[in-house]
């Protein structure tokens, strides 16, 4: 009878860690997380952005700072001294 119990409280311990262990590796992460992963991202295309426009060495400093924050914001190129564009009159 000794042995019997001992042998079920050994099964429950097992799937306790087991199961444990599988909600612990599953966890999802959470908005934030991937916001934060998010900028990581930019800022590191960015930088990369940058770096190359300095040895290229055919832009200006102002200009490879331009072509950084353009990667950083999603836009497609950088375009510097344009005008922003202004809503019609309605």
């Amino acid at each position: 009878m000794q042995h019997v119990t001992s042998f079920r409280r050994s099964v429950g311990a097992l799937a306790a860690i087991l199961m444990w262990g599988v909600v612990a590796s599953a966890s999802a992460q959470t908005r934030g997380m991937d916001h934060r992963d998010d900028r990581r991202d930019d800022r590191a295309g960015g930088r990369a952005a940058k770096q190359a426009c300095k040895a290229g060495d055919e832009k200006t400093r102002a200009e490879c700072r331009q072509v950084k924050h353009s990667t950083k914001h999603g836009e497609a190129e950088a375009k510097p001294n344009a005008a922003p564009a202004t809503n019609p009159a309605q």
